[in-house]
């Protein structure tokens, strides 16, 4: 869900033309670099790929089932699979070998570290039409485009696995016991627009505790909310 979350601001911010955009899509290739460094996170994703496409293909022969709208996700969950086998373990190696990067890394680590003092060639860089910065990034974006693709549609098939249940907290909390042989990956808790609560999530693979806490200002501690509060949970 991080990788998601940085992809989105990655690809978000390289589309505006601003250098302030473009400076905050860089500092978001870099922390998505940081994740991707750690441990083999493109064969977790091949795995998971695997997994679903397993899982999908035993409804092939259910009744019942919308066979075209089912081979369009397994297709393009297939060729997901395919571009990651395709990329290889080492597809990270232009990004580590690029110099421009890996200065501009390693001075994120200090604050105010890339400003135009301690990196020149960065600010000359961000003051280059919009065009060339685009390319620049498109290129680096392509290569990690393959592995957060594939995590934003495993996401989305995880969200869309389970059907939101209407369920009462009350006195603002909710507590639901897992069974034994559940497989939980993810839990989507919704509330009314406008609602004035906000969720806070903790448990184990056992159970799991949801608080609604009331926020009013910055400069007061959010408290659980007193009230029974309505809300929909998907348990997926």
């Amino acid at each position: 869900m991080r990788l998601e979350f940085l992809y989105q601001q990655l690809l978000y911010n390289s589309e505006q033309e601003a250098d302030w955009a473009t400076r905050a899509a860089t500092s978001s290739l870099i922390e998505i670099m940081a994740i991707l460094s750690r441990g083999d996170v493109r064969s977790d994703v091949y795995k998971e790929l695997e997994r679903q496409l397993e899982t999908l293909e035993r409804f092939r022969s259910q009744p019942g089932v919308d066979t075209s709208r089912l081979k369009v996700l397994i297709d393009n969950l297939a060729n997901q699979r395919n571009e990651l086998r395709d990329i290889g373990a080492n597809f990270m190696q232009p990004l580590k070998e690029c110099e421009f990067l890996s200065s501009i890394k390693h001075r994120s680590a200090i604050p105010g570290g890339t400003c135009e003092f301690d990196l020149p060639e960065y600010s000359h860089w961000l003051r280059q039409p919009f065009d060339r910065r685009q390319q620049d990034m498109l290129n680096w974006l392509n290569v990690v485009r393959p592995v957060c693709d594939a995590v934003v549609e495993l996401l989305w098939l995880m969200r869309e696995s389970a059907q939101p249940q209407e369920r009462t907290a009350i006195n603002g909390m909710y507590q639901h016991n897992m069974q034994r042989d559940a497989h939980c990956q993810l839990l989507r808790v919704s509330l009314p627009a406008g609602s004035e609560l906000y969720p806070e999530i903790s448990g184990s693979q056992q159970r799991f505790t949801v608080r609604f806490l009331e926020w009013s200002t910055i400069d007061r501690r959010a408290v659980q909310s007193g009230q029974n509060v309505s809300f929909h949970i998907s348990v997926c």
